[in-house]
């Protein structure tokens, strides 16, 4: 379409509007209609803002609406509507499109808005249109708030709009006439009852003031004062060396005559594109000018590398205006700014205002402060804004703009915008501050003591130009913001000298974030320490510890409240928590408290019932005493101790274990070269060098700030070397072959200094023309200064010791010989059992990788993960998981199978939790089958190999937390079962009593299990915790009786660790001869008589009753396998298959068996096994089925 050919329905309504006769408006009598009618078309356009460029092209404003504004302003209805019109049409250009359009054809759109808006502008600087509008506020300003309808405050609302949308519009022109509104802005600002205005009444002020100077507004109508005339004598100066450099070059030239005859000339030294020399074809005047970089096309820097462009440009308006201006600033802070300053800070703290209004906040605070301090100083004109208060809000948002412009990379050049507002208004509290220091009035000096004394010793204030000046990106930060950060910076180490110097001693905050390691087994108090004591020296503890118990175990008065066993706020589960209690118990009676030992132990015991861990319910005084004494000898584990500070600095590399940050706050004496020594950085230099690039442009302030900052690193910190560096060089050259260089003096007397410190360390080290190609660090300037390598060869405490021979050939032997072992970290190994000074693990490490044993630290990385955040992708893909996974038995092994960012497992369940998918943990728990019925050999050893494969996967899937908690509980079980010895029987004595009640068959399987564990050990190599199936409902009974586990316990096997563990356990720590030992104790004497190989039939003595009994009953179960196999083969007559029922020793579905007569067949295949335990034969499992299930 068109934009200069209207709508017709558009032209037809700006038709009905009426029509200009002279200067008179005659009104349609459809006027207010077509008004109402052009913002209902306004708020339907499209993106390209159509129906706005059509209106602005037929100049609908400038030709209708304001005559209308201005000579039927009686007619409210009417007035109403064109207002709110008025306001549509001049809204600001980047409201309509959101930001700048990078297309070209919506930014010709952009352009062609922003133009008719100048044009609406341009119409609006009459008094009569501003005189109807101030005339038409003053009226409603008037009625009291009883008096004001909802309408008129809509209007007010309007009306401010319409202006502030006026000031915003960028001008081409000084034209902006407030007639008469400049006395109703002061009203709204003053006034107590018109609050709600306030915000807008602030931005139409920063919009009066957005392109003019403080200082030089201050300054209209007192003369040129000393300042601005030695400023602009400097400025002729200048200028007046550069126009007789000229001069004299030019008398120096030859004349502008050709010379045919003027010769050709070589360049000794300079070669050309070869390897000759240089040839020059122009005169010799012109060889100083000479450079190798003429000719060539510049190289183009990409767009998304170019630096910021300045967006703010000062004018000096007319004096009429800047008179006019310079009294409205005056009653305004005569009158108003202290009120409006803490309305609008109000209503920003409690979030009534509009997304990034506070800019209009710390423009006002800049702009009138600096007004103040330049008219004539009155700190009680700003005293709403010159608190530690005002200075925090400052630094939060400063910090805020900060770090969004290092994370939203799209809206950068926004934040950093707003950046530079913060830190103008900071700048200028700095300055009003370090003027009220030399204010003649004491009360004035004393206030800004307090608040330097606050602000110098909060830590945030002082490291916050550090951190500006190391993120600096010249792409979306200005040169302007980089010199008010260095103006900034010299002010505020200015004010920090002088106060330091002042006070002798400053004490200061200090914040240190400390790195813990998030702990991997429980908290657990060590009361005693971690020393081991001896047995002799726990004997002699003992007696008095027995007097003590004695007295307190027949004391009634003993409560159990005084004294919990658990921490129930503790993420770990209570279950898990037995031995913490345990050593507990054990520090209390080391300790000697023995009725708190005492309380713990029966606290512990209403806690933890199951297992009688802590001692059965119905136990006896005595052995309760007995009970103590064992936990007193037990080997507990405990905790390891902290690490070191030292160590904990330098694992910080390889340690990629979670880790919780903890700010620790203290104070310290404050050292202002300490804190100088902060800016001793290549980020620092290069910013400073890069304004002073532009230092032509340069005020003499800046260039004067430049130098300062960089005399204080090379002079007062001996750190020269740190400029020598090739661009400051150059830059030095151009500085010191500038005609005007006599303007610059302290920057030539300067440049002069730092060549002169570059030459003289040239001439001892050679290598100092190669370090010039390099930004350099403090270390590289000790080096640079003092020698290569004195750094590493200096007396540092925290220079790790050096290794011997003796030393290095031990390490070499400990790591060859446990770098192979699984189950274990080969450094922690290395460092329990080397015999030298104390290591870290990071010089192990790296030590290790020095000699060649290991190809890269990486490779001794500990087990987990540094993920910690999850994506939208990855929460996605989690969902998916566990939607697909939630019906099978084991969800979170599944998805931990098939995740694309491996995670752990504790981190998988608690995104699950947080997703919402599960409520609990234990819906995440693997569930079992409890029943299984193989129905032949081959399935059920597979099923026992499965599972107990099953059982091995899971151990070594758990994160290494897990799993070293569950060899902490082994050996906690250990020492806890061992109170318990006086009041079980012996291994033989409880097996006989189970051999008598019918569980010889469990007692053979648990003896198989054991001998089959022992054998897989040796074989593998390695020891994992293997479950005890039970595949039988017989098995079952007998795991679930309480003399079988009993028997368990004795036997060193481990119950189960928690709700989602179901079997006991062998535990890994059992060697296989301990194993062997183990079973052998099961086995009853006529089992090893027919293991052995052949037996005698006339043996010594003679057979008890019982003994009789035994072998009735074996000879049974073999005769009842006998006949399984002969059915099985489809040898077996109905004869012997009725006898069955005779056979049977008990009614039962299915037994299990070992036989013996397999023994010829597997001695072949199981030579190993009888070489490794002569006495023991490797048993095959036969099962027999009853007469009923046979089909």
């Amino acid at each position: 379409m068109d934009l200069f050919m209207m709508n017709c329905e558009l032209l037809a309504t700006c038709s009905a509007l009426g029509y200009l006769e002279g200067d008179t408006y005659h009104k349609e009598p459809d006027c207010l209609e077509s008004v109402k009618d052009l913002i209902r078309y306004l708020r339907h356009e499209d993106e390209t803002r159509d129906v706005r460029q059509q209106l602005g092209a037929a100049q609908i404003l400038q030709n209708d609406l304001l005559p209308i504004l201005t000579q039927h302003s009686q007619d409210k209805p009417l007035f109403d509507a064109v207002i709110r019109l008025m306001v549509n049409l001049t809204q600001p250009a980047l409201l309509c499109f959101g930001s700048v359009p990078k297309e070209p054809s919506f930014r010709h759109h952009f352009l062609q808005v922003l133009a008719y808006l100048q044009a609406y502008k341009e119409a609006f600087a009459s008094e009569k249109a501003f005189g109807v509008l101030s005339e038409t506020l003053y009226e409603l300003l008037q009625l009291g708030w009883e008096e004001r309808q909802e309408e008129d405050n809509l209007l007010i609302e309007r009306i401010l709009l319409l202006v502030r949308n006026i000031l915003h519009v960028p001008a081409n022109v000084d034209q902006e006439k407030l007639s008469g509104l400049d006395d109703l802005l002061l009203f709204l600002a003053s006034s107590s009852a018109e609050q709600q205005w306030s915000l807008h009444v602030l931005e139409i002020i920063s919009l009066m003031f957005r392109d003019q100077n403080p200082e030089q507004l201050a300054g209209v109508g007192q003369g040129r004062i000393a300042q601005e005339r030695s400023t602009d004598v400097a400025e002729l100066e200048v200028l007046r060396q550069r126009e007789m450099a000229e001069r004299k070059t030019r008398a120096l030239q030859r004349g502008n005559r050709h010379s045919r005859f003027g010769g050709s000339y070589i360049v000794q030294g300079l070669k050309s594109i070869g390897e000759r020399d240089l040839i020059f074809h122009k005169g010799l005047h012109n060889l100083r000018n000479y450079s190798s970089d003429l000719g060539k096309q510049p190289r183009r820097v990409p767009k998304r590398r170019q630096a910021a462009q300045e967006l703010s440009v000062q004018r000096r308006s007319a004096l009429n205006v800047r008179l006019f201006l310079r009294d409205f600033c005056s009653e305004f802070l005569e009158n108003c700014y202290n009120r409006l300053m803490g309305l609008v800070k109000d209503n920003l703290l409690q979030e009534k205002a509009q997304q990034h209004d506070e800019t209009y906040y710390m423009w006002a605070l800049a702009f009138f402060m600096a007004f103040n301090r330049a008219a004539s100083f009155r700190p009680g004109l700003v005293s709403e804004t010159l608190s530690v208060r005002t200075f925090h809000f400052i630094e939060q948002n400063l910090t805020n703009y900060y770090e969004m412009m290092l994370t939203d990379r799209k809206e950068a050049a926004s934040w950093a915008r707003r950046m530079h507002l913060a830190l103008k208004a900071y700048q200028e509290l700095l300055a009003t501050v370090n003027e009220m220091d030399m204010s003649p009035d004491e009360a004035v000096r004393e206030s800004s003591r307090i608040i330097k004394n606050n602000i110098f010793y909060v830590m945030e204030y002082r490291e916050l130009f550090l951190a500006l000046f190391r993120k600096f990106d010249e792409r979306f930060q200005p040169r302007s913001f980089l010199r008010d950060l260095v103006e900034t910076t010299h002010l505020f180490l200015k004010m920090l000298e002088r106060f330091c110097r002042s006070r002798g001693n400053l004490v200061v905050q200090n914040k240190r974030k400390k790195r813990k390691k998030k702990k991997k087994a429980l908290d657990q108090p060590v009361a005693a320490g971690n020393t081991p004591y001896s047995p002799g020296e726990l004997e002699a503890v003992w007696p008095s510890l027995a007097e003590q118990l004695q007295c307190c175990v027949q004391d009634p008065g003993l409560t159990l409240d005084s004294m919990v066993p658990f921490d129930a706020a503790s993420e770990v589960p209570v279950e898990e928590q037995q031995a913490e209690a345990m050593v507990r118990i054990q520090d209390c009676l080391l300790a000697g408290q023995a009725p708190q030992a005492l309380t713990l132990l029966r606290s512990a015991r209403e806690v933890w019932p199951e297992g009688d861990v802590f001692g059965s319910q119905d136990i006896s005084p005595v052995e309760e005493i007995q009970l103590l004494k064992q936990i007193l000898h037990a080997p507990l584990p405990r905790q390891q101790g902290a690490e070191e500070p030292g160590a904990e600095e330098e694992d910080e590399e390889e340690d990629e274990e979670e880790e919780l940050q903890v700010v620790q706050v203290s104070e310290k004496e404050f050292n202002f070269l300490d804190y100088l020594k902060r800016f001793a950085s290549s980020a620092v230099i290069r910013a400073y060098v890069l304004l002073l690039r532009s230092y032509q442009q340069n005020s003499a302030h800046t260039n004067h700030c430049i130098v300062k900052m960089l005399h204080r690193l090379a002079h007062d910190l001996k750190m020269e070397a740190l400029l020598f560096q090739l661009s400051l060089f150059c830059l030095f050259n151009r500085l010191l072959s500038d005609s005007a260089a006599g303007a610059y003096k302290e920057l030539v007397t300067f440049a002069k200094y730092i060549l002169g410190k570059f030459f003289a360390l040239a001439a001892v080290n050679q290598k100092a023309f190669v370090e010039l190609l390099f930004w350099k660090n403090t270390a590289v300037v000790r080096e640079m200064t003092e020698g290569y390598g004195s750094v590493d060869g200096g007396s540092s405490s925290r220079k790790p010791p050096m290794w011997s021979p003796e030393e290095e050939a031990q390490l070499q032997e400990l790591y060859l010989a446990h770098k192979d072992v699984e189950g274990q970290d080969v450094v922690d190994t290395i460092l329990a059992h080397l015999n030298t000074v104390p290591r870290t693990r990071k010089q192990v490490i790296h030590h290790l990788v020095r000699l060649g044993l290991a190809d890269s630290v990486k490779d001794f990385q500990r087990k987990g993960t540094q993920i910690v955040l999850w994506t939208e992708d990855q929460e996605l893909e989690l969902q998916r998981l566990f939607e697909e996974f939630q019906d099978s038995d084991d969800v979170l092994g599944h998805i931990m199978k098939n995740i694309t960012a491996k995670r752990s497992r504790a981190r998988i369940v608690d995104k699950l939790l947080a997703l919402g998918l599960v409520a609990e943990r234990r819906e995440l728990y693997k569930k079992r089958r409890k029943k299984l019925a193989p129905s032949s050999l081959p399935n059920e050893e597979e099923s026992l190999k499965d599972f107990c494969q099953e059982g091995m996967e899971e151990e070594e899937n758990l994160p290494e937390e897990e799993s070293e908690e569950d060899e902490e509980k082994e050996e906690g079980s250990e020492a806890e079962q061992a109170p318990q010895g006086s009041s079980i029987l012996s291994t033989e004595k409880l097996g006989q009593c189970l051999h008598q009640e019918g569980f010889s068959a469990q007692l053979l399987w648990l003896h198989n299990c054991l001998i089959r564990a022992a054998g897989d050990r040796e074989e593998d190599g390695c020891s994992q915790a293997i479950p005890l199936v039970p595949l039988t409902e017989e098995n079952e009974e007998a795991m679930e009786s309480k003399q079988f586990q009993q028997l368990l316990h004795k036997l060193g096997v481990r119950p189960p660790a928690s709700e989602q563990e179901t079997f006991w356990r062998i535990p890994a720590k059992l060697s296989p001869l301990q194993l062997r030992s183990l079973a052998a104790s099961l086995r009853q004497p006529e089992e090893e008589e027919e293991l052995q190989p052949g037996p005698d039939p006339n043996g010594p003595g003679e057979q008890g009753p019982e003994e009789k009994h035994q072998k009735e009953h074996r000879a049974k179960a073999l005769m009842a396998l006998s006949l399984a196999r002969k059915k099985k083969a489809g040898l077996v007559s109905p004869e012997e298959e009725g006898g069955k029922e005779q056979l049977k020793v008990a009614p039962r579905k299915r037994q299990l068996l070992d036989s013996d007569e397999e023994q010829e067949e597997d001695e072949g295949r199981s030579k190993a096994p009888e070489q490794r335990a002569p006495g023991i034969q490797k048993k095959q499992r036969f099962q027999i089925e009853d007469e009923d299930e046979d089909d």
